[in-house]
């Protein structure tokens, strides 16, 4: 009688593993590939689109370095920047984990604004190091999105780039959460006949999407707002505070709140959370009547559902199996679709302001409880934001078309 040996899992059983795996079934080969949009059936088009006839576009342009976005894929391609450091929930898993994750962003670009997009994993995590590599990579594109990339680091590097570049620079993970969150907020509000000034909002998490949260509602008029750390809220006299949340301190929690985020939430008509952990069901209890809790963790909401629905009127998650997701992919494409359509310097706060408000407009005849912010799959969403994004970049004077 002989024993068999079993066969150590190599790397031949695990891809045969995988290979059962309908999502890897999916991501086999990667999701993203380069299409031309000129033929190349003979000789004349290749002399049309290579040379010799190329060296006269080339030759246009570096006479007169703008016709690039009209020559060139730059007026309408996108550069989606990572180095891995806060990929979805799963943290630091640096920038070749990252991968499907950017890829996948960049067929929502395409899917839902008709923008082409670029993934470009950075292998470092400097600061200097990642702002002169993306000022050096501009010319090849007409605007950058900044993606999963750890705060506070994340601050400095999109505001540099904004000092440094004549494109649009947008951290998604910042400013995308903060329109899609005031569109929300603004549709729960005329649904329960308030105003947006009455309105006292907490915000569990002050890192990238809770500090960029909390300055859109401050300059979209919400009554007051406070953030809340994993310190407490945060106010002026606290001693541990970062120069971001200084800056923070100085533009929120006017009531003057200290303490926890459980005893700022009483009596409170919002809750917003960007944070992770678990708010106890009594603090969600103290808030005020016919509240509105935004828990936006993923994938583990602050509030479960089944319990923010015993006390608020309002519920919305981070989540696609409930109802309204507050999800990224309703702004980031009509965003840059909007500011590439009228060649915008910069991506401003009014720019953001408009693309919230038309987001929210597009429902505003459709409004109940479960139906404050669109589905990512509402056809109109795009165009609404599109245009309007277009339209704040001329009013401000960011517009060079």
């Amino acid at each position: 009688m002989t024993t068999e040996t079993a066969r150590p899992a190599g790397p031949d059983a695990v891809t045969e593993s995988l290979a059962l795996d309908p999502v890897f079934a999916l991501h086999r080969g990667g999701k993203l590939a380069v299409r031309a949009t000129v033929p190349v059936r003979d000789k004349d088009d290749l002399s049309l689109a290579y040379t010799p006839g190329v060296a006269r576009v080339c030759t246009a342009i570096a006479e007169e370095p703008e016709l690039a976005r009209e020559f060139t894929w730059t007026s309408n391609t996108v550069a989606v920047v990572t180095d891995g450091t806060a990929v979805l929930g799963l943290g630091d898993i640096g920038p070749r984990a990252s991968l499907p994750v950017m890829e996948g962003k960049a067929i929502l670009f395409k899917q839902f604004g008709g923008v082409d997009a670029v993934p470009i994993a950075l292998d470092c995590t400097d600061v200097d190091e990642i702002v002169e590599t993306v000022v050096r990579l501009a010319p090849s594109f007409g605007g950058v999105n900044l993606e999963d990339i750890a705060a506070p680091r994340c601050f400095e590097i999109e505001r540099r780039l904004q000092e440094r570049l004549d494109i649009p620079v947008f951290h998604d993970d910042q400013h995308g959460t903060a329109v899609v969150t005031l569109a929300a907020l603004w549709n729960a509000a005329r649904l329960t006949c308030r105003t947006p000034g009455e309105l006292r909002a907490v915000i569990s998490g002050a890192g990238a999407a809770g500090v960029a949260i909390a300055k859109i509602l401050v300059g979209a008029g919400i009554g007051d707002v406070a953030v809340a750390d994993r310190r407490g809220v945060v106010s002026r006299d606290r001693a541990d505070l970062t120069p971001v949340k200084r800056e923070l301190a100085e533009s929120t929690n006017k009531a003057g709140l200290s303490g926890s985020l459980e005893s700022a939430l009483a009596g409170a008509d919002v809750f917003i959370g960007v944070s992770g952990g678990t708010v106890p069901e009594a603090a969600v209890a103290s808030m005020a009547e016919g509240a509105f809790v935004f828990a936006m963790a993923n994938p583990d909401p602050e509030v479960h559902p089944d319990v923010a629905h015993r006390y608020a009127a309002v519920v919305a998650t981070g989540r696609s199996d409930f109802p309204n997701q507050i999800n990224n992919v309703l702004a980031f494409p009509g965003i840059f679709a909007g500011a590439l359509q009228v060649h915008a310097a910069r991506i401003t706060e009014g720019m953001k302001i408009a693309a919230a408000r038309a987001l929210a407009e597009v429902i505003a005849g459709e409004l109940r409880p479960d139906h404050v912010i669109p589905s990512p799959f509402d056809g109109r969403v795009a165009p609404a934001v599109t245009a309007a994004v277009a339209a704040a970049a001329r009013a401000e004077g960011v517009a060079r078309r």
